[in-house]
């Protein structure tokens, strides 16, 4: 078993090249494993995780659940909304009585930034980061990069645009830096009230044109509005968003070239992407999901390799 440079997935940020191209490895053998009739490997039968959602979660929270049972690891649910966190419980408490239970693994979602490394230093188990406020979303990236790689071959020089709300994403930011990091050129794009004031440092570049994104790119990952994370009004209204960065069939017909569409999910249907689009020939985000399970196994597998047992 080829092993992480770290101990944690907190963020792509910490990731080297050879380490996302060893998930990448993994996870193509995994793929192999979900197809076939019996989905299920004995590899992790002795590893206990515990998905740990303190924000509300539906794909990543299954696809973090079925990846462990495809493995074999034994897995427990916690949900804030229903819990003692809502008693005033601390993260910390929260987390060591369910370490005091003998898991291994934690897979934490918070809407705290830098909540991930938080807990990774102040308990024993292995932290999986599943999105912790604005900051990072590492699977998701390595998701995509996996998915844009299955479908182009390779990612160096291929041109990525990640399209909406980029000032409240932590999968553009993860994106960002997984996309750069395997040789791809990332453009940004969305109004400018969505767009991070100092997003240049990135070294990406930055357009408020949907259409000259469009053309400029070989990938379109559009992105969700999130109003659950915004403060004020951004921009007049969603009618007056989906005009000027709503993806339809229409405006991908009269592009004259074939780009792939992603959606990290979940979709606003008619605002940023039509469901013509979304389910069309050009469209990968089905892929998107099967991939998510095969390289959220990988990642378990692999910072499992070390766990004492």
């Amino acid at each position: 078993m080829n092993n992480l440079s770290v101990p944690h997935l907190l963020g792509i940020r910490d990731l080297t090249l050879m380490d996302i191209e060893t998930v990448f490895k993994t996870a193509d053998s995994f793929k192999e494993v979900i197809n076939r009739p019996i989905k299920k490997v004995p590899s992790l039968r002795d590893i206990t995780l515990a998905n740990v959602f303190f924000e509300n979660s539906t794909r990543t929270r299954l696809s973090f659940e079925l990846a462990a049972k495809r493995l074999s690891a034994d897995m427990v649910n916690f949900s804030a909304s229903n819990s003692s966190v809502k008693k005033g419980e601390t993260l910390i408490d929260s987390v060591n009585n369910i370490l005091a239970m003998k898991v291994d693994m934690v897979v934490l979602r918070h809407a705290s930034p830098g909540a991930a490394l938080f807990l990774s230093q102040h308990t024993s188990a292995k932290i999986i980061n599943a999105g912790d406020g604005t900051h990072e979303h590492p699977t998701q990236a390595l998701l995509d990069a996996f998915s844009i790689r299955e479908k182009l071959g390779s990612l160096k020089g291929k041109k990525v645009a990640i399209i909406g709300d980029i000032l409240h994403s932590r999968v553009a930011l993860s994106n960002i830096y997984c996309l750069q990091k395997l040789g791809a050129e990332v453009m940004v794009c969305g109004p400018s009230t969505l767009i991070p004031k100092h997003v240049h440092l990135l070294k990406v570049h930055v357009s408020h044109n949907l259409r000259e994104a469009l053309l400029w790119c070989d990938v379109a990952n559009m992105l969700r509005i999130q109003l659950e994370r915004q403060e004020a009004e951004y921009f007049p209204s969603l009618r007056d968003y989906t005009l000027h960065f709503g993806l339809n069939r229409a405006l991908m017909d009269s592009l004259q070239k074939e780009i792939l569409v992603m959606h990290p999910g979940p979709i606003n249907r008619g605002v940023e992407i039509t469901s013509e689009v979304a389910e069309g020939p050009n469209s990968i985000i089905l892929n998107q999901v099967e991939n998510g399970v095969a390289i959220r196994m990988a990642v378990i597998y692999l910072l499992a390799s070390d766990i004492e047992r």
